[in-house]
């Protein structure tokens, strides 16, 4: 008998094996029902079936042996689809979810054979079979992993958000008892808290920042006039408070006038003047220029230290990427390697860009902004309505 026919009169005994293995697969399978056990195995192996009923070209073989092929029917792709969403919601994980695929290829064959005793299995239903399967299964992989990166970034969002109002608490707290003048034992507790609650915070606006852009969102600025030397004065000031051993100069060339985000590019200058504190040589400033061209506006921030090599510049603005050899001997705890990611995004939500370079000298961090990048405005005012 040909495989596709042996699926479709034999669909009881099959489902039934996937619906006893699925049930193994805890703790997610625990309290399913038949139902549940077996989702869209049924139409999934309908799919097959028609697959193998359908002529194929050696090119359209070989396509599909590459993971390209464009004719499953459209119920297998949607079955497959709904299956490993459903799964994922299930609380299913990828390797459960491969397993499903393994028992259920390794049962068709076996039954099959069984079968066919004592004619020989037809070779090319065999193949046939192999590739629909894997097809199914990389459909499956596709949507199992877009659900659970997208459950991830909706608790990093709803994380951050609920973390942001006991760490409120804690800075309100904390600047009431540096307020009281209590003796130098409870002001250098309260200077202490406001230290980690500023790091806190940082860690916190990286974080839903990082996941704003995850779920494709982005950084969201608001633009209004104004200079930025005097925005980013005021950021370092709130540094040199929170690291009052290191030297942060801050030299002013040109106008600084323009249209940005003053709160954003705080947070971009703070994340880069931060990592130049983390890496630089403790005994040695650093430096924040700002230089006002005609059309541009220029950030730079350098600082002295050891040379970052040309593979780490490569992937410098990556997400969650640091480089080991420096972070092992100066990383403070508590970094997500987040915030040259960040940085960089708020670069492009101004339509600026983001550089850096290195040497034995220095190394320097440099970002160009437009002036006045009226487009800025448009997506504030499509907001507003």
């Amino acid at each position: 008998m040909r495989l596709a026919d042996f699926i479709l009169q034999n669909m009881e005994p099959i489902l039934a094996q996937w619906q006893a293995f699925a049930a193994t697969l805890l703790p997610a399978a625990e309290n399913m029902g038949a139902s549940g056990l077996r989702d869209h195995a049924e139409q999934i192996l309908h799919a097959v079936a028609k697959d193998l009923r359908t002529s194929q070209t050696k090119e359209a073989q070989r396509e599909k042996s590459l993971g390209r092929d464009p004719g499953l029917t459209d119920a297998t792709e949607t079955a497959a689809q709904t299956h490993a969403l459903l799964r994922a919601r299930a609380g299913f994980n990828i390797k459960q979810l491969a397993a499903e695929y393994r028992a259920l290829r390794a049962s068709v064959l076996r039954l099959w054979l069984d079968d066919c005793e004592p004619e020989a299995p037809d070779l090319d239903d065999v193949i046939r079979f192999n590739e629909a399967i894997d097809q199914a299964f990389a459909e499956s992989v596709t949507f199992f992993s877009t659900q659970m990166d997208q459950n991830r970034n909706l608790l990093l969002g709803m994380l951050g958000h609920d973390l942001r109002n006991p760490l409120q608490a804690i800075q309100a707290t904390a600047s009431y008892l540096a307020a009281l003048n209590a003796g130098e034992r409870i002001s250098g507790a309260a200077a202490r808290l406001i230290r980690s609650g500023a790091r806190m915070q940082a860690l916190l606006d990286d974080l839903t920042d990082f996941n704003r852009t995850k779920l494709g969102l982005g950084i969201n600025v608001k633009p209004t006039n104004i200079d930025l030397a005097e925005v980013l004065a005021d950021e370092l000031d709130g540094l040199r408070a929170i690291h009052p051993d290191r030297q942060i100069d801050l030299h002013v060339n040109g106008d600084s006038q323009g249209l940005w985000d003053g709160q954003r590019l705080q947070q971009l200058l703070g994340n880069l003047v931060t990592n130049a504190i983390k890496y630089g040589a403790q005994s040695t400033p650093v430096s924040v220029t700002v230089i006002g061209g005609i059309t541009h506006v220029r950030i730079e921030v350098s600082n002295c230290g050891p040379a970052i090599n040309g593979a780490m510049l490569a992937c410098m603005f990556d997400p969650l990427t640091r480089e080991t050899s420096r972070q092992a001997a100066t990383e403070e705890a508590g970094s997500l390697g987040l915030g040259l990611y960040i940085a960089s995004e708020i670069a492009k939500a101004h339509h600026g860009t983001i550089e850096a370079r290195s040497d034995e000298t220095e190394t320097l961090f440099s970002v160009s902004l437009p002036r006045a990048d009226e487009s800025l405005l448009t997506p504030r005012r499509k907001g507003a309505e």
